[in-house]
């Protein structure tokens, strides 16, 4: 399968990496606005450089375009894809409005092309067996949720960027880049939000978003949750969550279960794959792409099956919708960010 990739920044490198470790996968075409970044991109992949969005779209042969452009033109280039009769895989969010992220996926719909979105979490061994357990009800019924992503990003992360830090083409700060991996796992893991209440502020970065963000959350199923995202938390730490049931509590930090404390017999959690060594909470530099492959091909995979990928469209517009309500709920306090 010959795909091209939208973007030349950190993203789109690391989704050059993972896909070229797939088996009878090929970069066949970057596009992107940044000259040098795309020429050396295509080179190291030999891979067709663009400069030109209309010139790349028509490509071939392509199957499939990977999106690793600002999160808020991921709507806008990936309708363009669709229309082109391609098939659409957007990294993380899918875009920074729901408006927005309904019209790709009517796009898709229309085209009758897959739609998919980069989560790598739900492909870790770790998380996907804390989700089994879950279902299986050996925590019994889930009471308690804790969610932290104390990360750290220094002064230049934002300076150094045109988009990062801005409410048009971030669509938010630490909660909407950094932390929205973390609601889609709280999502895939405990189920829909019926409320929220939030607190937002920027801490200590000069930007037009938040850099720090507080949820209390109450799930549908009952249960109740607390959610911090932040960039501000110097040196940065690995990102943790806790969730209790009434037959115990299992603790996940750097997506690894390190303590399961259990009424019933111990589970097995023993898994063969080890943690990635990404250090997320405090560089954006992405050095392990074996989540990013995994999500990769699985959507590859989803094509040639004829079937819904891990993360369709749909299942990406829960935690940009949630997101969006927790901004919405902190906006009662004058003094928060507002887009």
């Amino acid at each position: 399968m010959k795909i091209g990739l939208i973007g030349g920044g950190n993203i789109s490198n690391t989704h050059a990496r993972a896909a070229s470790a797939i088996p009878a996968v090929e970069v066949a075409a970057v596009y992107g606005s940044n000259l040098d970044k795309v020429n050396q991109l295509s080179q190291e992949y030999g891979a067709v450089p663009y400069h030109d969005l209309q010139a790349f779209l028509v490509h071939r042969p392509m199957e499939m375009v990977i999106i690793g452009s600002p999160s808020g033109l991921h709507a806008q280039h990936g309708i363009l894809v669709a229309q082109q009769g391609l098939h659409v895989l957007v990294e993380k969010p899918i875009d920074v409005s729901s408006k927005q992220s309904a019209a790709l996926i009517a796009a898709c719909e229309k085209a009758k092309v897959k739609l998919g979105v980069i989560f790598q979490e739900r492909f870790k061994p770790q998380i996907r067996r804390l989700k089994q357990l879950i279902q299986d009800g050996i925590l019994g019924r889930v009471l308690l949720a804790d969610a932290r992503v104390k990360w750290y990003r220094p002064p230049e992360y934002y300076k150094q960027s045109r988009w990062r830090g801005t409410w048009a083409l971030d669509g938010g700060g630490a909660l909407m880049n950094q932390g929205v991996h973390t609601v889609d796992l709280l999502l895939w893991l405990l189920g829909d939000v019926a409320r929220v209440q939030a607190r937002t502020a920027t801490m200590l970065h000069s930007i037009e978003t938040e850099d720090t963000a507080l949820a209390l959350i109450e799930f549908s199923n009952g249960a109740l949750g607390t959610l911090q995202a932040t960039t501000a938390a110097y040196p940065g730490y690995l990102r943790r969550v806790e969730i209790t049931g009434t037959e115990g509590t299992i603790i996940l930090e750097n997506d690894v279960i390190i303590a399961a404390d259990l009424r019933s017999q111990q589970t097995d959690l023993a898994t063969d794959r080890a943690p990635d060594s990404n250090l997320s909470a405090s560089s954006p530099v992405v050095s392990d792409a074996r989540g990013h492959q995994s999500a990769i091909e699985d959507f590859a995979r989803a094509v040639v099956e004829n079937r819904t990928p891990a993360c369709d469209g749909y299942e990406a517009q829960r935690s940009l919708s949630l997101i969006e309500r927790i901004y919405q709920a902190s906006r009662q306090f004058s003094d928060c960010p507002k887009p």
